[in-house]
Parts: structure tokens; C-alpha cells; sequence
């Protein structure tokens, strides 16, 4: 199996990652538990690396299914989940990506995926009902008590995940950068909100598609460095990653 690097700090997956979304829910009757099992295992022993769930596959179902079945190789894999629906009697009742919501998700998930950390933590969908700035902090704290590794986003727009990054961004600044700075005297600061909240730096920028991989250059304010876009073989999301932060869209 090829595999693929995500970012600068070298996150390491498997070139197809595999969307367990299906097992559980979306497609039918779903796989009994055994067999759901079976075959996450059966991806992992053909070197699949990367596995993707939510809260709302099942809802609940999936997240434990993928925990149980990842437990024995939990430090050989990346897994990703995701936050940012409510819900009532079991189904879904609309979005809610408030702060404290967002905790008490990611606490469940843990619980429900039988790991200390969950290596990609991601919205859902747009809550147009909360700033993306406040989601973001809250998933910094997250990644502060090394509950989350790396934050993104689903079925959101470039200016908002450019948004997103430079508010978890803020003092973050990538460690390489920080000691040049200091070398130098000078003291790094973060981005300063312009145009209803987009960085000046994202008021532009060239797009290039070159299929399985692509890359959106923009100048960061927060950290000087491009934004890179790597579409991961079989599947639908494409992750951006900028030091730790993972945005997909």
C-alpha cells in the first residue's frame, strides 16, 4: 500500500483510506457487528491505514464498531471523526457546534472508540448558527489536552477554512518560524480579522488540480507558509493541512 504524507509535520496514511460510514448506516440494512468487524480488520491487514467515522453513522453504532475493531492496532492508525448534529431519539434534530457541545462529543467519541485521542477531529457540517472562530477554539482546547491531534472541516468553502485556520492558528505559531522570530528580535502575532472576518491573505489566491492531489497556494498571515490540499485515493474528502491543523472540504 502507498502512502501519503498530510502537511509539513508528517502525518502519515495509507494512499486509500477507507469511509466506514456504510457498514453501519446510509446504505441499506446494516452489517452485522461481526462482520462490520471483519472487514475494517480485513482493511487493515491490506494496509489501509486511514479510517473515517462519525457520531452520526448510526447514529453511535459506527464509532464503536471502528473502536472495537482498531483497538488491537489503535498506534498503527489514523482516525478520523467528526461533530456538529444533535440529536433526539436517536436521529438527527439539526446542527449544534457550540463549544460545549463540541466537548461533550468529543469526550463521547473517545469513550466510543476506545482510544485517549482521536487523531482528526472534524465539523460536520457548517453551524451557520456559530462563528467558525468559536468552533475552532473549541478544538484547540481539545488538542491542548492532547484529547484531538488535528482539527478540519467537512462541506465547507475555502474562505472558511481559511477562517477557521487562523483562529486556531493564534498563538500556535509553528515552532520553526517562532525561533526564527526570536533569532531575530521579534515577536509573532496572530491574524487580524478584515472583510467580515476572512484574512487579508485569503482575499486571493491560485488553484491547482492535478487530480488525486491539490494545491490551494495562499500567503498565511499566521504562519507564512501555503495551505496544501492532498486528495486521499478512494475517498471523498480532501484534507488541508497546515502544520497541525487538517481542514477538509
Amino acid at each position: 500500500m502507498h502512502k501519503r504524507v498530510l502537511g509539513p509535520d508528517g502525518v502519515e496514511v495509507s494512499a486509500i483510506g477507507f469511509g466506514c460510514m456504510g457498514i453501519s448506516s446510509g446504505y441499506g440494512q446494516p452489517t452485522s457487528r461481526e462482520d462490520g468487524i471483519a472487514i475494517v480488520r480485513a482493511a487493515v491487514d491490506a494496509g489501509v491505514t486511514f479510517f473515517d467515522t462519525a457520531e452520526a453513522y448510526g447514529p453511535f453504532a459506527n464509532e464503536e464498531l471502528v473502536g472495537e475493531a482498531l483497538a488491537p492496532v489503535r498506534d498503527r492508525v489514523v482516525m478520523a471523526t467528526k461533530f456538529g448534529f444533535k440529536f433526539d431519539g436517536g436521529k438527527q434534530a439539526g446542527l449544534d457546534s457550540r463549544p460545549s457541545h463540541i466537548r461533550e462529543v468529543a469526550d463521547a467519541s473517545l469513550t466510543r472508540l476506545k482510544t485517549d485521542r482521536i487523531d482528526l477531529l472534524y465539523q460536520h457540517r457548517v453551524d451557520p448558527d456559530v462563528p467558525i472562530e468559536d468552533v475552532a477554539g473549541a478544538v484547540k482546547d481539545l488538542i491542548r489536552e492532547g484529547k484531538v491531534k488535528h482539527f478540519g472541516l467537512s462541506e465547507a468553502g475555502t474562505n472558511r477554512a481559511g477562517m477557521a485556520a487562523g483562529a486556531e492558528a493564534v498563538d500556535r505559531p509553528d515552532s520553526r518560524d517562532d525561533q526564527a522570530a526570536s533569532a531575530r528580535g521579534e515577536h509573532r502575532r496572530g491574524r487580524r480579522p478584515v472583510d467580515g472576518g476572512r484574512p487579508a491573505s485569503d482575499r486571493s489566491g491560485s488553484v491547482a488540480d492535478t487530480g488525486a492531489r491539490r494545491t490551494i497556494s495562499r500567503a498565511s498571515a499566521a504562519t507564512g507558509r501555503p495551505l496544501t490540499m492532498t486528495r486521499v485515493a478512494s475517498s471523498e474528502r480532501s484534507h488541508l493541512k497546515r502544520g497541525r491543523r487538517t481542514l477538509s472540504s
